[in-house]
């Protein structure tokens, strides 16, 4: 017998616990009423739904539709009848705008930053290498503390702060790296090295600030919007994945078609852009916040003294041990570890060690072998189609065969495609330089492929976190995540130090390719542990197995 779709078992075990909470407040998404879970014996009874989700989107934002899930216990649940009202549509549409707003210029910096490291540092990967590692390093480090913010700080004041700091550290980034590009050629080597070593503290100050914000909105503030209401959850989870990707997708190629006339107005622009939107960004996101009192309640958490293991000890060791505790997720390891949600959470971890997605040392290394910045842009544009495309079908695939096993197809894509795609990198470049630029347009367009699977992945492991964490643990358990992914990104970035000339890019792509398995085999040890099996027997072994 397999087990229930995560799906139907979050929804299941958020009704059972007592530390969900149940908001009936006036400015929620409606709950979709008269919502029955049932036990089918035949997964073809799916069909039907699946021929209603060209109008699921709309009709789940708009309350109208009524949802029968497959796949759970043979009791039927029933939601509570007191439903609440629809959420207002300028409160998602002002979400949307905020989102856009963080998203393209964390993302446009991110990319230009590459650009600017490039230009300053021509000919190497260990600047833009040791610029990621700090960067991703002090994600790792600030874990335990920006979960903490987020789970007992007042929720506006965490994402305005979140706002306000990212931008003051591009602004002032911006500034450091337009010296730097003025005077590249007649510089002095030490103060070179010291405003590189300044643009390396601001990146970990713009990224502590990103991560905040993506946390608190993504996996708190779209959580408490939708309490509840799991099949809108999705939809916004969805429309979000599709802003930061059209932000992947516009930002980097805007910025990048700036810098082929100039790195240094590509600079003046970066800077310009994150100066006039932060004043909308914290106007719209006071609107969502005062639009959505679900967002303002109170939370239900322990004191700090409640959860100190180390109360009542000697002031000294007291002092030592909070220090460590606020700096390093030491408590929110074992909790993160014995999560159901563990095994997916860490999963889509695993993928972030890769160098094989169009970001800093691919990007490098195509332009070593060849490429322009204009079709590296070209290159993430095509890219980013194919990973857009994951947002329209991800959320039909999990409406049909469930979240879990919606995550195996979807890191079996990507696995696939980017077997085929190191194939022929290797198999071609036999005899010649793995630095030719046919292999690697080769790994380039199976690299582009598998992004669907990615993020088809990334949005069912979502799903399975956003259902299964409890309320006052969300930002303990995603930072905790977080801090995974940035390890897992520390490590790609130390291959490509280790392994720093372009003609040795082979190595870290075979530890990529090796991390997607290791993801691949913890979902497929999830998807056993929920459902008992990876995959359906043919109904005529099935049948010999029930004559048995």
């Amino acid at each position: 017998m397999g087990a229930p779709h995560s799906r139907s078992r979050g929804r299941s075990n958020a009704s059972r616990s007592p530390s969900r909470r149940t908001d009936t407040t006036a400015d929620h998404i409606a709950a979709l009423p008269g919502r029955h879970v049932h036990e089918h014996s035949d997964e073809h009874q799916h069909q039907s739904e699946l021929e209603q989700t060209f109008l699921h989107d709309h009709s789940i934002m708009s309350g109208t539709m009524q949802v029968s899930d497959t796949g759970a216990d043979s009791a039927a649940v029933t939601q509570d009848q007191d439903t609440p009202p629809i959420i207002p549509k300028g409160a998602i549409w002002r979400l949307y705008v905020s989102h856009f707003l963080s998203t393209w210029n964390s993302r446009v910096f991110e990319f230009a930053a590459t650009l600017f490291l490039a230009s300053i540092f021509p000919g190497t990967l260990r600047p833009l290498s040791i610029y990621a590692l700090v960067r991703n390093g002090a994600a790792i480090l600030f874990a335990q503390s920006m979960g903490s913010m987020i789970d007992r700080g007042d929720r506006l004041r965490v994402v305005m702060l979140s706002i306000v700091g990212q931008r003051v550290a591009v602004f002032v980034s911006c500034g450091v790296f337009a010296v730097l590009e003025m005077r590249k050629h007649d510089m002095d080597t030490h103060l070179r090295t010291g405003l590189f070593s300044l643009t390396v503290a601001l990146a970990v100050v713009e990224k502590l600030c990103a991560t905040t914000n993506l946390v608190s909105v993504e996996r708190d503030w779209v959580v408490a919007i939708t309490e509840g209401n799991e099949e809108a959850r999705q939809v916004i989870n969805a429309r979000m994945r599709r802003i930061d990707l059209l932000c992947k997708l516009a930002g980097p190629l805007a910025i990048s078609s700036i810098a082929i006339a100039s790195e240094l107005i590509a600079i003046w622009v970066t800077l310009g852009m994150n100066v006039l939107s932060v004043i909308t960004e914290c106007i719209y996101i006071v609107q969502v916040y005062h639009k959505n009192p679900s967002l303002r309640r109170a939370r239900e958490r322990g004191t700090v003294q409640d959860r100190d293991p180390v109360a009542g000890r000697g002031p000294f060791f007291i002092s030592l041990s909070s220090i460590a505790r606020r700096l390093l997720p030491l408590s929110s390891v074992p909790f993160y570890f014995r999560h159901p949600a563990f095994l997916p959470s860490l999963a889509l971890s695993f993928l972030y060690l890769t160098v094989l997605s169009f970001s800093g040392q691919m990007i490098t290394y195509l332009i070593s072998v060849g490429y322009t910045t204009l079709y590296v842009g070209i290159a993430r544009l095509i890219s980013t189609i194919f990973e857009l495309s994951a947002t329209w079908i991800a959320p039909r695939m999990m409406k049909r065969i469930g979240v879990v096993r919606g995550g195996l197809w979807s890191i079996t894509w990507q696995s696939l495609w980017l077997t085929g795609g190191i194939t022929f990198f290797f198999g071609y470049s036999r005899g010649l330089d793995t630095s030719s630029i046919i292999p690697a347009t080769g790994l380039a367009v199976a690299v582009a492929v598998s992004r669907v699977g990615l993020w088809g992945y990334d949005l069912c492991a979502q799903s399975i976190v956003q259902a299964e964490v409890e309320s006052d643990r969300r930002g303990e358990f995603s930072t905790v995540e977080v801090a995974f992914q940035n390890l897992a990104e520390l490590i790609s970035y130390v291959s490509t130090i280790i392994f720093s000339r372009p003609d040795q890019f082979k190595w870290p792509a075979l530890i990529s390719i090796g991390a997607v398995y290791a993801a691949g085999g913890l979902h497929a040890a999830f998807v056993r542990q929920r459902r008992g099996h990876l995959v359906h027997p043919p109904v005529c072994v099935a049948r010999k197995r029930e004559a048995v």
